[in-house]
């Protein structure tokens, strides 16, 4: 991520000024001759850029404004030569100072100080003159500023003003960024003001400053001597910390860096995907209410935060990686859960899952439930999964579509005579040691009762569902094959679903052109009944992006017939 991170401060004598500046220098792309080994005079004079790094970026700091700083507007001195981090991983350089290696970005982290400590672009926005805001344009870039005060006994007021800003070109990088740059900001902000209140503290308990002042009232001749020796006292005094920017270079480093890894871009054959669309806003939703319940006072508890925090956070794992880690025996693919259990049984299991009824698994190990859930999701659009992989009470059928349940947990009786439910009990023989049982002896470890109230037969099925078991009972075909094919099978019938949605719900046709649709859609004939009701199942795993879109389309078509 091509940005920077600042923090600036407001000067009783000097106004805004930047304390500290960290920027990223991403290594320069090898020329062919360079790549021969052969050198050029561009690698002598990086190469002699590298080794007088530290000299530019304090002949840039101390030329500027030398004869306008005080010990309160600045941070390292003149002979200091910064500090710079190199990753690794990317050969990507983060240098400090208190200014920015580039003459050109000066006058940009300049402009970001003055606005962010601007009296008219906090009043109204952050009550209190602290929080974060957002403002900035494309010829000066876009700022994300987090505006703090900072106790000291000196001071008017006891407290002084402080501000981080990030400075990017990208703003929606920037914007998408938010709960992340919030969150980790806090951090810092927090860790600066609390070293700074203990230092308060201790000065006020040796010489309290309000009992002085208020005797110096009337005396006129020596407030403004203490106001022009007040205004010179640096962060560092403040929060006695010996290692301040040290430690502030490594904060701000990582921040940098982690804010580059976070999002990624991907080149995409076409456009994204309803699965990658919904993902994207429930990683959106979860980062959002991290930061409601870290700004949160009093209203949750930090264990109810963690236990949220992990089962939000549970569906973004790769689902791969997920079913290696599970311990013990466990289901692999589609293919060895019908195995397992046979076709029939299988076959009404997943009957089950495509239709959205409740797929209930009671049994003493959580691993093999959770991936038998892994396999099974694969049937289903991201968008209509609501899973609770292992819980010691029955949970209802609008929180989940999938529940794993202790095998103590008894099933309430509404539940167990609805024909909208299917209840899997895992039983094991106690004689049998599971830590010496593999994958391929699931069958003579455990037992599997399927039971439902559900009478409807489901020899004909949805036609996605006969297509899948032509292609699992094929043992030509490899397991990555037939996950391509149930990909393939997905895709086309989340196409329908698409065009089902916009027809009834968008442009509101009645139920005979809605009928002929199907027709079209091939969604009728054996197995009418079941398609029809798999595609408005599906149908509620849209994407928020996607109905929005459709209907701001309907909108713009209604305000302008011609086009």
């Amino acid at each position: 991520m091509n940005a920077l991170v600042a923090l600036c401060h407001f000067c009783e004598l000097h106004g805004p000024r930047t304390l500290f500046c960290t920027e990223a220098l991403h290594p320069p792309s090898p020329s062919p001759s360079s790549q021969a080994g052969i050198p050029t005079p561009g690698d002598r004079d990086r190469d002699g850029d590298r080794e007088g790094e530290g000299l530019t970026m304090r002949a840039n700091s101390s030329a500027t404004q030398r004869g306008e700083m005080c010990e309160g507007c600045r941070s390292l001195p003149a002979s200091h030569p910064g500090f710079v981090s190199i990753d690794d991983e990317t050969g990507i350089r983060f240098l400090s100072h208190q200014h920015p290696r580039q003459p050109q970005l000066f006058s940009v982290v300049r402009q970001a100080c003055v606005r962010s400590l601007s009296c008219e672009v906090n009043s109204d926005v952050c009550p209190g003159r602290e929080g974060p805001i957002f403002f900035g344009d494309e010829q000066h870039g876009f700022v994300f500023s987090h505006t703090f005060f900072i106790k000291d006994s000196l001071a008017r007021g006891f407290q002084r003003w402080y501000s981080i800003v990030m400075v990017a070109m990208d703003r929606i990088y920037l914007i998408n960024s938010w709960p992340f740059l919030l969150r980790h900001l806090r951090l810092t902000i927090q860790s600066l003001q609390s070293t700074a209140l203990k230092v308060f503290d201790s000065e006020q308990g040796v010489c309290p400053q309000r009992a002085v002042r208020m005797n110096s009232v009337f005396s006129p001749a020596v407030f403004p001597h203490q106001r022009s020796g007040n205004a010179a006292r640096s962060l560092t005094s403040l929060t006695q910390h010996p290692n301040l920017w040290a430690s502030l270079h490594s904060s701000f480093s990582w921040l940098l860096k982690a804010c580059g890894s976070r999002l990624t871009e991907k080149l995409l054959e076409g456009a994204p995907t309803e699965d990658t669309l919904v993902l994207i806003e429930r990683q959106t939703e979860q980062e959002e209410e991290m930061s409601c319940w870290e700004g949160a006072e009093g209203g949750t508890s930090k264990s109810q935060r963690h236990q949220s925090e992990s089962e939000l956070g549970h569906d973004f794992l790769c689902d791969d990686a997920k079913l290696d880690e599970l311990p013990g025996p466990k289901f692999r693919s589609l293919r060895h859960l019908r195995q397992v259990l046979g076709g029939a049984e299988f076959r009404q299991l997943a009957w089950h899952v495509l239709m959205g009824n409740q797929v209930i698994w009671r049994g003493s190990h959580p691993g093999l439930i959770q991936s038998a859930f892994i396999v099974l999701k694969s049937l289903l659009p991201v968008g209509c999964v609501r899973s609770v992989p292992y819980s010691d009470q029955y949970e209802e059928a609008y929180k989940c579509n999938f529940l794993g349940l202790s095998p103590d947990v008894p099933i309430p009786a509404h539940v167990s005579s609805s024909e909208f439910s299917l209840l899997v009990d895992v039983s094991t023989d106690r004689n049998c040691q599971i830590s010496a049982v593999g994958d391929d002896d699931i069958c003579s470890l455990y037992q599997f009762t399927i039971s439902s109230a559900n009478t409807q037969p489901t020899d004909r099925g949805p036609t996605l569902l006969n297509k899948l078991e032509v292609a699992l009972s094929n043992e030509n075909l490899s397991v990555d094959v037939v996950s391509h094919c149930l990909l393939c099978l997905k895709e086309e019938w989340m196409n329908k679903v698409k065009v089902l949605f916009k027809f009834s719900k968008v442009d509101g046709r009645g139920r005979e052109d809605t009928q002929k649709v199907l027709a079209l859609l091939g969604a009728t004939g054996p197995g009418e009944e079941d398609n029809v009701r798999l595609l408005k199942f599906w149908m509620t795993g849209l994407s928020k992006t996607y109905k929005s879109h459709l209907m701001t389309a309907v909108r713009g078509g209604e305000r302008s017939p011609s086009q």
